[in-house]
């Protein structure tokens, strides 16, 4: 329960987050020194991959140079070619990197803990790993989570963790489980276990800039990757293999990649918004193989005590690309866009000692010290609530209407189909029409 002091609405949750921001300080640290010392890492982590696409793999890479005494044990994916490419680079990196050789760590995937198909992840889940890894594309994640929560295992989930209401009340129920379990969850919102940004919300949230009464975030970038359809794949095949493109599976990108600045946003303030009124379109990505997704987003989100931020996200080349955070505050801003520093009564810049670790392997350090030490550490609702914000921010954009926290995550839009199977004909995916499609 979140209470704001009449006083100054920002005390409370700055205390609470000062806190958080310097646990989360303190294992980067203490990791980063026991990181260095061969097999001080306890007991092998025997650790599962959900997901064999490239961000499953590169979570896989960075999990074996988090931290000692760690083994890939089993993987999950529906296309084998996907399993078995992602089979094949985890088992060079085990055998050729130094930094990988010098931890211990290891690539033990025998054939009969290679998993196909829909169900791949519950016989994962079921091979006797200690430490999952979510990275199918998004829709999944809900039954992903809620199956591994179930089994008792700690998580390393990918951002965003849903598409849709529905599944982050789905999402919300299972961190509740996990909680009432003491299973260790750490999210892909890698920025929360980077020094930059670690030191910089610190500073913040101890008042460097005062109250905090607006801000921006940007994810403008050129275009990203598409498949065309192939004469041999089924409906569920191309969907599937060109994911990015269909709602049910990403989200559109503002959920799936805009997630990352919205999270700085809602760390930053120590809230979620209250309502948000977007809009956006396909101005260049117009055709068929494009699916449903729109290429550009403006959203002002609102936040309690009427503080507003402007999130803009697109993927159009030949455009100024821009990705940043930045916030301000009744003494001064904090910004991201060339490096991370406070202007205003404080001044201050971000100066890397040379020390800093790449913060895709710091969340996973981060973890793995957490599950050794039986440190408490659960992400889930926090990007639960940074996907959410994605989602009404979407749901607002492709319906031209204001939208509420509240009715979006009440929605009764479910968009994951009533049956996987590799058979099943999708229905007709239409762009959404703004201002004629209605909110659910």
């Amino acid at each position: 329960m979140r209470e704001e002091s009449a006083r100054n609405p920002n005390s409370t949750r700055r205390e609470f987050l000062k806190t958080t921001a310097v646990a989360g300080t303190a294992l980067a640290a203490n990791w980063s020194l026991v990181g260095n010392v061969h097999g001080a890492g306890g007991d092998t982590i025997k650790v599962g991959l959900i997901g064999c696409g490239g961000r499953g793999s590169g979570a896989a890479d960075n999990v074996l140079h988090a931290a000692p005494n760690v083994k890939i044990h089993a993987l999950g994916d529906v296309f084998k070619d996907r399993l078995d490419g992602c089979r094949q680079t985890l088992q060079k990196i085990a055998a050729t990197d130094a930094k990988v050789k010098e931890l211990g760590n290891t690539v033990d995937v025998s054939d009969d803990r290679c998993f196909l198909g829909f169900d791949a992840y519950q016989n994962v889940l079921g091979s006797g790993v200690d430490y999952v890894i979510l990275a199918t594309p998004p829709g999944f994640r809900p039954s992903h989570l809620e199956a591994a929560v179930a089994a008792g295992k700690n998580i390393f989930t990918e951002k965003p963790v849903a598409t849709d209401g529905p599944g982050i009340r789905k999402v919300l129920a299972a961190y509740e489980e996990a909680q009432k379990k003491n299973l260790h969850i750490v999210a892909g919102t890698q920025r929360r276990h980077q020094a930059s940004y670690l030191e910089s919300l610190k500073r913040i949230h101890d008042g460097a800039i005062g109250n905090i009464v607006g801000g921006r975030a940007y994810w403008n970038q050129g275009e990203l990757w598409v498949h065309r359809r192939q004469p041999a794949w089924s409906d569920m095949e191309y969907e599937l293999r060109n994911w990015y493109h269909f709602v049910w599976l990403c989200g559109d990108h503002i959920v799936e990649q805009h997630v990352h600045n919205l999270d700085v946003i809602n760390w930053a303030i120590g809230e979620h918004p209250v309502r948000a009124v977007g809009m956006g379109g396909r101005q260049v990505r117009t055709g068929p193989e494009y699916g449903q997704i729109f290429d550009h987003f403006a959203v002002d989100y609102e936040y309690p005590n009427g503080v507003h931020v402007l999130s803009m996200c697109r993927q159009i080349p030949g455009c100024e690309n821009d990705v940043s955070e930045a916030v301000v505050g009744s003494k001064g801003y904090f910004q991201t866009k060339h490096g991370n520093e406070i202007v205003g009564e404080t001044k201050w810049r971000y100066r890397s000692n040379g020390q800093d670790v790449d913060p895709y392997v710091q969340e996973h350090t981060d973890l793995i010290e957490a599950i050794r030490a039986g440190k408490s550490i659960n992400e889930l609702k926090t990007v639960a609530e940074s996907t959410l914000t994605a989602i009404m921010g979407r749901m607002s954009a492709y319906t031209g209407k204001a939208v509420t926290w509240d009715r979006a995550l009440n929605s009764k839009e479910d968009l994951f189909p009533p049956r996987l199977a590799w058979d099943v004909a999708m229905p007709e995916r239409k762009v959404p029409e703004v201002g004629k499609d209605k909110l659910t």
